[in-house]
């Protein structure tokens, strides 16, 4: 048996002993991702916040980074760009509200890009199975960032939590699949 079938077994193995805990886990997360949903404009300040204080933090340890490589030709860039992430913290933390709208912006234009992309890539597999699927994906990320987009700002007050609630309810949610399963498996 080679190490990465081992491993497999070995997980699986944990699961099944343990699925009590994986269902607990994705109801508590299926419970969180509800209330994040619920509550959209504070989760979206609250992921705004988290993002200030995550730029700060690193921009101060790309800043001692770069002091650290002082002499060498990143030394500039290195300082720069920490100043620029500290900087950037700094303002989104001090008007959590514009920060919001800023990365509300952000991600419609990811969605927007992501969809094209898909769709695109759609095109070019449509003689193979499955293509559909990436075709509706594709059409998916690109209708919610038209709509994130055209209604902007108001989009800002519930873009990031409703994004951040769905994703923490699914991820709830794969963790109760994963559960039921294992229990059903067990010898």
């Amino acid at each position: 048996m080679t190490d990465a079938v081992h491993n497999i077994e070995e997980m699986r193995l944990k699961i099944q002993k343990n699925w009590i805990w994986f269902l607990v886990l994705g109801i508590a997360l299926v419970i969180g991702g509800l209330i994040l949903i619920a509550a959209p404009l504070a989760t979206s300040v609250a992921v705004t916040i988290l993002i200030a204080i995550v730029l700060f933090v690193g921009g101060l340890v790309q800043i001692y980074n770069a002091f650290k490589t002082q002499g060498t030709s990143s030394f500039l860039w290195n300082l720069i760009t920490g100043i620029i992430a500290v900087i950037g913290g700094l303002v989104i933390y001090l008007n959590p509200l514009a920060g919001t709208f800023a990365l509300t912006l952000v991600i419609a234009a990811i969605f927007i890009a992501q969809g094209i992309s898909q769709v695109l890539l759609a095109f070019k597999l449509k003689p193979h199975d499955g293509w559909i699927w990436v075709m509706i994906a594709g059409i998916v990320s690109l209708a919610a960032g038209v709509m994130i987009w055209l209604e902007l700002p108001s989009s800002a007050a519930w873009a990031l939590g409703l994004i951040a609630g769905i994703s923490v309810l699914l991820n709830g949610w794969s963790y109760i699949a994963i559960a039921l399963a294992a229990r059903a498996s067990r010898p």
